[in-house]
């Protein structure tokens, strides 16, 4: 058994697994990927001690910090269910593999949210994406559309316009993300927004071909040909494996407290998947950091 699982390696479960290791616990981490959402971020601007990074190169920063240290860890595999045993915790995998725990940190983070329109599902992989960071390149000198209002619609966009032929950016609402990228997104003579529209199919033979968006005031059709739709409308909890020992928030989310304990004594929570504010890289690091050292103030208070 395990001092700690910490579940999940982006930046929280990362910086968690650093402070654990520095603690001298015996500690696993458990994780689909490297790297969580960051590698799909193209520059990161607001990370102390970068005035400007490459998101993939600062998780591998991270990543390169943690294998200093003795961690097993388990890559490609992701938690299916969390439950409680005596001593601590049973971890299941997708694969059907069981770790067991004292503690558990959750810091598995959030996945892109989804439209669910016709056409989203079966020409994804085919046009549709939801990574601009990662899929972009494939749409060099091709007409594209960007969908959502917030920062990471609007980074997406400028990371477009620089290699599309003509971005279409359409949100719901009046664009909602940080006034220097919708400054500079103005800039772009590539660029048409429509605001308060919502998509409403994705049309095409194979590959996508064009995207329809309704006038939420009007209710007219508009059908924009493109040959990529870029899906950044937000992103929800990955947090389905605790549901059977916690109660999650209104939006899925795991509640904690100002240390970083849920409602289950041993359970610990860091980073997207909590309801803490503000979704930012380096409030997720802090907070997997904080959540590890009150996982070895639990364990020490168990030995005592």
């Amino acid at each position: 058994m395990y001092e700690l699982i910490i579940l999940g390696a982006g930046p929280a479960g990362l910086a968690a697994a650093v402070y654990a290791a520095r603690k001298r616990l015996q500690t696993l981490l458990l994780s689909q990927d490297l790297g969580g959402q960051p590698n799909w971020t193209s520059t990161v601007e607001n990370y102390l001690g970068y005035q400007l990074i490459q998101g993939r190169e600062l998780m591998a920063k991270f990543q390169e910090q943690v294998n200093q240290f003795p961690i097993d860890q388990k890559i490609g595999e992701r938690a299916a269910s969390v439950r409680k045993i005596d001593g601590g915790f049973e971890v299941v995998t997708s694969s059907g593999a069981k770790y067991q725990g004292k503690t558990v940190i959750a810091a598995t983070g959030k996945r892109p949210r989804r439209l669910n329109i016709p056409g989203e599902a079966s020409f994804t992989g085919r046009g549709v994406t939801y990574c601009a960071v990662c899929d972009g390149p494939i749409f060099a000198d091709q007409k594209v559309a960007v969908v959502g209002g917030g920062n990471s619609a609007l980074e997406a966009a400028l990371d477009m316009v620089k290699i599309a032929t003509h971005v279409e950016l359409i949100s719901l609402t009046p664009l909602t993300g940080d006034a220097v990228l919708i400054e500079k997104l103005q800039q772009a003579k590539n660029l048409s927004t429509y605001l308060e529209h919502q998509p409403v199919r994705i049309n095409g033979d194979g590959l996508v071909e064009s995207l329809e968006i309704k006038d939420i005031k009007t209710g007219q059709i508009k059908t924009l040909e493109v040959g990529g739709v870029f899906i950044e409308i937000g992103l929800e909890p990955n947090a389905a494996a605790f549901k059977e020992i916690l109660e999650l928030n209104q939006t899925g989310e795991i509640p904690v407290n100002c240390a970083g304990e849920t409602a289950v004594p041993g359970l610990f929570a860091a980073g997207d998947v909590t309801n803490v504010p503000e979704k930012q890289i380096v409030i997720a690091t802090g907070e997997g950091a904080k959540a590890a050292l009150t996982a070895h103030r639990f364990l020490q208070r168990l030995r005592s």
